[in-house]
């Protein structure tokens, strides 16, 4: 039996249609915290079962009979230490052979204000006696195409990487990396470091984003501070808009960068290129 936690989100979704092409679905089990938004994957087999991040008894119950798990981190960020740290007693006590966690790429020396708790957490599987392999995923192309119909419309993409360079794959890209590790033998101890074979940086992905659209599309870089009240000035929650003007910040010291290639080697193919991601972006 292999899980998957936060199956209905969106990295989950994906995850599960990679691991249907491989896997019966009742071999499948989909943790989510309403099984009302699961209804689709219920009809298609797969076992269906309610589990709440920081809930120790629904995890318990969620996870009888699962040989392997996939972590899918945590949306909640502040809270995703307890959370995940619940999720990896459940799986202790419920003697899962192997659990895959969705880290951050080089969290060990990541800057990012997001990989404090992808750390904690790596540490907790450290101290957990678990078999366990370690995602460290890249940044995705779709955190910076979704905002890219106001970009458009304005003219202009605002960022403060500077000219850091981005390694973005596509979320379809992880996702089949997280299936291909949950059906391959000899993955304990394991640490991927994935990203995108080739790198940008957000004035070239202004560039790219003006020759699709036909239009003048500039990157303005703002300091860290500017970036994220200009985002709060969009509609963003201040907590959401700290976290990627941090981001951004950490970008332009080249934290998301990495030229290693293993996300394409665990493939079997080239990732995703940003050009692609910004095409699909754009006819959306």
């Amino acid at each position: 039996m292999i899980a998957v936690t936060g199956a209905t989100g969106q990295l989950g979704r994906l995850v599960i249609d990679e691991l249907l092409k491989s896997v019966s679905p009742d071999e499948l089990v989909a943790l989510v915290r309403d099984p009302l938004k699961a209804q689709d994957l219920s009809a298609k087999g797969i076992n269906v079962r309610q589990a709440e991040y920081g809930q120790l008894e629904s995890l318990n119950r969620a996870l009888v009979g699962v040989d392997r798990l996939l972590l899918i981190s945590s949306s909640e960020v502040g809270q995703r230490s307890a959370q995940h740290r619940a999720v990896i007693q459940a799986a202790k006590s419920a003697g899962v052979h192997l659990l895959a966690y969705t880290s951050l790429l080089h969290a060990d020396r990541s800057t990012l204000g997001l990989a404090v708790e992808h750390r904690d957490t790596e540490q907790a599987l450290a101290e957990s006696g678990l078999d366990y392999v370690l995602l460290r995923n890249g940044w995705y192309s779709e955190n910076y195409t979704a905002g890219l119909a106001p970009a458009v419309e304005h003219g202009a993409i605002l960022g403060s990487a500077q000219e850091g360079r981005i390694s973005s794959a596509s979320r379809a890209d992880y996702a089949k990396a997280a299936a291909i590790v949950l059906t391959r033998e000899g993955q304990a101890g394991k640490v991927y470091e994935l990203a995108g074979d080739e790198s940008y940086s957000l004035s070239e992905l202004a560039t790219e984003v003006a020759r699709q659209s036909g239009k003048a599309v500039v990157y303005n870089d703002l300091p860290q501070e500017q970036y994220k009240a200009a985002l709060i000035g969009m509609g963003l929650p201040e907590g959401l808009a700290a976290l990627l003007a941090d981001s951004d910040a950490a970008a332009a010291k080249g934290d998301l960068f990495d030229d290693s290639r293993q996300l394409s080697r665990l493939l079997g193919h080239p990732t995703t290129p940003i050009a692609e991601s910004v095409s699909v972006a754009l006819k959306h």
